[in-house]
């Protein structure tokens, strides 16, 4: 019996171990075929599903060929805040920034920014939310859909196929006139897939020919270009062919070309083309030069007079590219997309996060790879900054609206246009470093002592005007 025993444990233990065997051959094969699909997956990072072309603009349709991208963009429709920036709130549009802030409202007198200044909302917004803003009460130029459609098909066809042909006609059209064209040839989306992708090989680019025309003036100048290397590369060849971003520019440096296509300062009205003031470098200083250098019908340009004061001014777009160019994640080769599209892992993929919002609410992926320090003390040291900034901004708009009743003061005292103009010119610098801080929406992070230095000369600049129109009150 106890024979009989042995040989039924024996069996026993055989079975078990082809079992065991068995087990762990059937894991192992399951983790071999897992490890190659993923490999297959992280090759073929998408299927063509759709054929797209550089007229396919609804951003939809793309979204069937690379649905991980399209499924993270579509959320750029949510609300999201953050202390000094966004729309957090549910109504249709945004908060007005010129109810939050009444200075701005007295500052912009004269210009369609005193009717209507709000938060900025999230990408899916940026051809609604214009096309809804009260600013049309007064007439609106066709170039201001330059940075908020996809309209690139409607430059090619206004030039006969070239787009900067095309894009230069569109300041002379009233906003109404070619937003209707945008529509009608079913281009009505905003900035899309097309816009900064390479529809056949999805290689990134930059398509606005604004922005390679600015970048070209700026290659031709000797301004300095730290965060932008390619540049200096290109300056030491011949020059005989004209610097071109999609050529010449390094993949990481169109990691940030794609949103500096849009995010810049600019000239956008009737006057004349669009235009990106950028030969004499990326600074403030190189974009008031050449404001002041330009002359329009024989005179010196600016946006509009000041309704109170008369001085010809200077509006302020929104110049992140170029504050960002200024700050030390330019320098350190940092992009735009590493902060506000940073990598994410989807599967074995890696993939931009095509939800472009602010670093602070994805700090883990968008900060964290690089400073390694807790989430709380990163938010602790931009909120720090931010506020600073913030705190200048507020004085220096306190300044500014001294300086004004000043010039009201000294023109009920009688004093001649003659003799306001140190003061008005005292506004207009003044005015523009503000509003060049106001409207770029890092409240100074993207280059924090450079925005600190422009708003302490605000300040001083409205403060010496204010002097000027003292002097000639009684």
């Amino acid at each position: 019996m106890s024979e009989l025993n042995k040989k039924s444990g024996s069996v026993g233990v055989f079975i078990s171990i082809i079992v065991v065997v068995a087990i762990v051959a059937a894991f192992v094969i399951a983790l071999l075929v897992n490890i190659f699909e993923r490999k297959v997956e992280a090759k073929d990072r998408y299927v063509r599903v759709v054929e797209v072309t550089e007229d396919t603009t609804d951003p939809a349709i793309w979204g069937r060929n690379w649905p991980k991208q399209y499924d993270s963009y579509k959320r750029t429709a949510l609300s999201t805040r953050t202390r000094f920036g966004g729309h957090g709130g549910s109504e249709a549009l945004p908060a007005e920034k010129i109810k939050r802030d009444p200075w701005l409202k007295r500052m912009f007198l004269g210009y369609a920014f005193s009717i209507d200044y709000r938060d900025r909302r999230g990408h899916a917004y940026m051809l609604t939310d214009q096309e809804e803003t009260k600013r049309h009460n007064v007439p609106q130029s066709g170039s201001c859909m330059h940075c908020h459609a996809s309209i690139m098909p409607v430059y090619r066809e206004l030039g006969d196929g070239d787009p900067l042909v095309g894009m230069n006609k569109t300041h002379a059209m009233s906003y109404q006139e070619l937003n209707k064209m945008v529509h009608d040839m079913g281009h009505g989306h905003s900035v899309s897939c097309v816009d900064c992708h390479d529809p056949d090989s999805m290689q990134l680019r930059v398509t606005r020919p604004a922005f390679i025309v600015g970048l070209q003036k700026l290659a031709e100048s000797n301004a300095p270009v730290p965060a932008i290397p390619s540049i200096e590369i290109w300056r030491q060849g011949s020059r005989k062919t004209p610097y071109d971003p999609n050529v010449d520019g390094t993949r990481n440096e169109m990691r940030s070309f794609a949103c500096g296509q849009c995010h810049v300062e600019y000239y956008c009205s009737s006057g004349m083309p669009l235009t990106y003031p950028w030969s004499h470098g990326l600074t403030m200083d190189g974009a008031e030069k050449e404001w002041n250098e330009t002359i329009i019908n024989g005179e010196r340009f600016y946006d509009y007079k000041h309704t109170e004061s008369g001085a010809e001014i200077l509006k302020a777009q929104h110049p992140e590219f170029e504050l960002w160019s200024q700050g030390i994640h330019a320098r350190s080769g940092v992009s735009c997309s590493d902060c506000h599209m940073p990598y994410m892992r989807d599967g074995a993929s890696k993939v931009s996060d095509h939800w472009v919002r602010s670093p602070l609410l994805n700090v883990n992926r968008a900060c964290q790879i690089c400073h390694h320090d807790s989430e709380k003390e990163i938010l602790a040291r931009v909120d720090s900054i931010q506020q600073k900034n913030h705190d200048l901004l507020q004085r220096g708009g306190v300044a500014l609206m001294d300086l004004l009743d000043a010039v009201q003061l000294a023109k009920d005292s009688g004093a001649t246009a003659e003799q306001l103009k140190p003061a008005l010119e005292f506004q207009r610098k003044a005015q523009w470093r503000l509003d060049y801080i106001a409207s770029e929406n890092s409240m100074g992070f993207h280059a924090p002592q450079e925005a600190a230095r422009i708003l302490a000369e605000a300040t001083d600049y409205a403060r010496q005007g204010q002097v000027e129109a003292l002097k000639l009150s009684k």
